[in-house]
């Protein structure tokens, strides 16, 4: 039996049928199962009405669980900062405070690459690269971590910790499946000083495949980088455009101008209690930074593989191309 928190967001729609294929039976928590009928499909799901912030609704559902994957949580690239640490780090506690009183025999802590703020301009991210947060999601996230470790060396909890590039891929809404996919096929294709900076994507069922690896291999205490190869913006639009056969023009934007436009909008959205259309996190954390980050240590030690970003993107585009459906072959449990 395992556990999962945040099965039902992007990464949950992938996890739990791959979880399903390799044959685990699931107790999975949601505040809200009828918001997600999706579940009803997969007959070794046991839903668990809950709230991770409450550790009492959901407790006595781990009493018999193996493995815990915690994957629940808030990203954002706006919000108020007391929202990302109730929900990242405080909720965190929370489950492993339940957790390591059992006798669980891996308990998967998701956290993000993104923990490292702003990456030096020509430096490899590999998992020895000190993290500096720049914003509220950042510092939670990191926060959650180094409890999740804590917890492994001080009370013997057998965490392993993946820190997950940009998902993006089918069923995705947010973050990079809009900027690089949504918004391109709407004709709004913004490139920063000509596209140079450099982009960490993960295709969304690359990440699940990882931590079913990482439920069998993964080591107690130690942290993998889940990444595909890192790509620039340009060689990602030329990419996306080609598959997806837009030809719309490029917008240029130099970064001494996107930043002020940027602050203008935050500060008129602000007003309304609404995330602006490019956040100042999402420019200063993740647009203008080269991100090179190395997923070396989880091929070796896990027997991670990326699929191409090419592959990626063309089934991101076909599931956009056919109306977003809400099944796809991928998500079945056979």
């Amino acid at each position: 039996m395992i556990f999962v928190t945040g099965g039902t967001g992007f990464l949950g729609r992938h996890l739990v049928p791959a979880l399903c294929r390799e044959g685990y039976h699931i107790r999975l928590l949601t505040r809200d199962p009828e918001s997600h009928p999706w579940l009803w499909r997969y007959p070794r799901v046991e839903i668990i009405r809950g709230d991770l912030t409450h550790p009492e609704t959901y407790a006595s559902a781990l009493q018999d669980c193996r493995y815990v994957v915690h994957a629940g949580g808030i990203f954002r690239m706006w919000g108020d900062e007391s929202q990302f640490f109730e929900a990242n780090v405080e909720g965190s506690l929370g489950l492993m405070d339940v957790a390591a009183s059992l006798p669980i025999e891996r308990f998967i802590h998701i956290s993000t690459v993104a923990v490292i703020g702003k990456p030096a301009p020509d430096r490899v991210i590999d998992e020895t690269y000190p993290p500096s947060p720049l914003d509220a999601y950042q510092r939670s996230k990191l926060q959650a971590e180094r409890n999740a470790l804590r917890y492994c060396h001080e009370q013997q909890l057998p965490v392993v910790v993946l820190r997950p590039g940009a998902f993006y891929g089918p069923m995705g809404h947010y973050a990079f499946n809009r900027l690089f996919f949504k918004d391109p096929m709407r004709g709004i294709i913004m490139q920063v000083d000509g596209g140079r900076y450099i982009i960490f994507p993960v295709y969304i069922a690359d990440v699940a495949k990882s931590i079913v690896l990482a439920l069998k291999h993964g080591q107690v205490g130690e942290i993998y980088n889940i990444c595909g190869d890192w790509i620039t913006h340009r060689e990602a639009f030329d990419i996306i455009c080609e598959e997806a056969q837009l030809h719309w023009p490029r917008i240029p934007m130099p970064h001494w101008l996107d930043l002020p436009v940027a602050q203008v909008m935050e500060a008129g959205f602000n007003l309304i209690g609404r995330e602006p259309f490019w956040p100042m996190n999402l420019l200063r954390s993740y647009v203008h930074n080269n991100w090179r980050v190395s997923s070396e240590k989880a091929r070796r030690e896990l027997g991670f593989e990326p699929i191409d970003f090419r592959e990626g993107a063309r089934r991101t585009i076909a599931w956009y191309q056919a109306a977003e459906p809400e099944n796809l072959p991928e998500l079945n449990c056979d």
